[in-house]
């Protein structure tokens, strides 16, 4: 028999404490990145000893890396869910507002990872060439296959996901910078959804030659259960020309910054 031994199995209280640590831990390098982060901060954040906080994380470094690769994590996932049997400008307009959706739930983790975009990615350059470069690859195949049945525009499917990327973890990313040309103190569901609308409308009128290439055939439609004309999330051709609401109202839930 092997002599190999199996790990301890953790008690309820680690596995919360770790949840803890790590949640405590995003924050801090959101707001300070890693150079101005520090375990006593994090210990603060956390409400627990140092002492307790290294019996998890040995090192700064450590606690950071595990910070980083669960936000890549996270990150890359949507990618996997881009449909290459799908409609184009369906799948794309998904992609777009799962993007968004991140950025409103979750604009520390994006914030986490611009840091070390900054700082150079010295934790997580091997997995960007890896993981995020197998997943940059998969979504540029796709698009090929898209371009070359006739489906969309010629485009640089590498480019292409730069510029989603950048549409969509900036307003996570300079959320300051949005609130103030806005005006507002905080930005709402309300705001992400005018934010997909547009963004959605400048791709799809940029990417698709006409609106038919764009709509599910009433075939598909019928057996989707989806009506005819419908891209993403209930919203239409027309929705996405739609005007926009001038008195952008504050509601009280989904904060970022």
């Amino acid at each position: 028999m092997s002599g190999t031994k199996s790990e301890p199995k953790r008690t309820r209280i680690q596995i919360r404490n770790e949840a803890l640590i790590l949640k405590s831990a995003r924050t801090v390098f959101a707001d300070h990145g890693f150079s101005g982060a520090t375990m006593e901060k994090i210990a603060e954040l956390a409400d627990m000893s140092q002492s307790n906080l290294h019996h998890y994380f040995k090192t700064k470094a450590d606690l950071y890396l595990s910070v980083l690769e669960r936000t890549l994590g996270v990150w890359i996932e949507p990618l996997e869910g881009l449909d290459p049997l799908g409609d184009p400008a369906a799948e794309i307009m998904t992609y777009v507002g799962r993007k968004l959706e991140m950025a409103r739930k979750d604009p520390e983790a994006s914030r986490v990872f611009a840091h070390e975009m900054l700082d150079g990615a010295p934790f997580i350059t091997a997995r960007l060439q890896t993981q995020v470069r197998e997943k940059a690859r998969r979504f540029a195949d796709i698009v090929e296959s898209w371009v070359a049945a006739g489906k969309m525009r010629p485009v640089d499917p590498y480019h292409l996901i730069f510029m989603i990327w950048a549409m969509t973890q900036h307003y996570a990313d300079f959320a300051p910078q949005v609130k103030a040309v806005l005006g507002l103190s905080r930005l709402t569901k309300a705001e992400f959804e005018e934010a997909d609308r547009t963004i959605c409308s400048v791709l799809v009128g940029g990417l698709f030659t006409c609106p038919q290439a764009m709509s599910p055939s009433p075939a598909d439609a019928v057996d989707s259960g989806q009506s005819v004309g419908t891209l993403h999330d209930g919203l239409t051709l027309s929705d996405l020309a739609g005007p926009s609401d001038p008195a952008r109202e504050v509601l009280p839930d989904s904060e970022v910054g």
